[in-house]
């Protein structure tokens, strides 16, 4: 691999002391005065950072056409200081473990979803999104005794790529890097196990993926989940750790059925345009806790098959 250009190096370095940095200031603090400090800066980064605002702006037309300018305003500004004030909070991670239970409710009802599908004996695909505190969800889960890992993205710098492992590490969450040598292997292997395995699928990236309705658009979405769930026999279940009133989280899951089909692309196709249902659902139900700034309709389909959503949904 080509080694990056000395001021690049440097930026990376200078970044990574930074975050270093926040970090050990923020351990000190309670959850709460991090939460209200992360809501102000995520205020202030509505305001300054323009081309993000943007952003979310225009996805919030895409997704909620029927709302008028103010109200999408209103969403962004409140999208900005939830990702800040989440980000905040689990940067306190004494604070944070030391809280978790009462922190992340985890109602008898959705507990008993994963297990009744880890009972099964062929492991769970487990299934979020960017929405409310996916950290923290994880996190809830491993600390509770179930095994967990997740598919992650490494970093640009191996530096923060090692520091978010870590943070997982500690909380019991063990990281599969997507794209390592050995990646696809410790998934399966994972899974035959009888382990839990956390993937996050509402995100258009340089992965396969497979074009499926979303706010109704079709969006690239990342097709891995569905594919494990079909090769292996494992049980899928989509999971979310919403904020609600009084600062805390609850987590809510679901049990999604693998399509009883023979062609196992049909199956995938299938899956995945109902876990991309569930997500939509997740995000309609708390919309200032998704990342809006994301373009998630950057990939276009192909005309044929935009031209048959479209007849298929008029």
């Amino acid at each position: 691999m080509e080694r990056p250009p000395l001021a690049k190096r440097l930026k990376r370095f200078l970044r990574y002391l930074l975050i270093r940095a926040v970090l050990l200031c923020l351990q000190p603090l309670p959850l709460v005065w991090a939460r209200g400090l992360g809501a102000r800066l995520g205020g202030l980064a509505y305001a300054v950072a323009g081309g993000e605002r943007r952003k979310a702006l225009k996805s919030l037309s895409v997704a909620f056409p029927e709302k008028s300018d103010a109200e999408r305003q209103d969403l962004a500004r409140a999208c900005f200081r939830h990702l800040s004030a989440a980000a905040l909070e689990v940067a306190c991670t004494g604070a944070l473990d030391r809280g978790l239970e009462g922190l992340v409710a985890w109602p008898d009802a959705d507990r008993q979803v994963l297990d009744a599908a880890l009972a099964r004996g062929k492991g769970v695909v487990f299934v979020t999104g960017h929405v409310g505190n996916w950290e923290l969800l994880a996190r809830r889960v491993a600390r509770s005794g179930y095994p967990s890992q997740s598919i992650a993205k490494e970093t640009s710098d191996p530096r923060l790529t090692e520091l978010v492992g870590r943070f997982r590490a500690r909380g019991g969450v063990r990281s599969i890097w997507r794209g390592q040598d050995g990646a696809a292997r410790a998934m399966l292997r994972a899974l035959r196990s009888g382990e839990i395995l956390g993937l996050l699928i509402d995100q258009d990236t340089k992965v396969q993926s497979v074009f499926v309705p979303f706010f109704g658009r079709l969006a690239a979405t990342p097709r891995a989940a569905a594919d494990l769930a079909v090769r292996t026999g494992a049980a899928v279940v989509a999971g979310f750790c919403h904020r609600v009133e009084g600062g805390g989280y609850r987590l809510v899951m679901e049990e999604v059925p693998v399509p009883a089909v023979e062609d196992r692309e049909e199956a995938a196709l299938a899956l995945t345009a109902a876990l991309s249902e569930r997500i939509e659902a997740a995000i309609r139900r708390t919309p200032e806790q998704w990342v809006w700034m994301h373009q998630r309709w950057k990939t276009r389909p192909p005309a044929a098959l935009a031209e048959a959503a479209q007849a298929a949904s008029g």
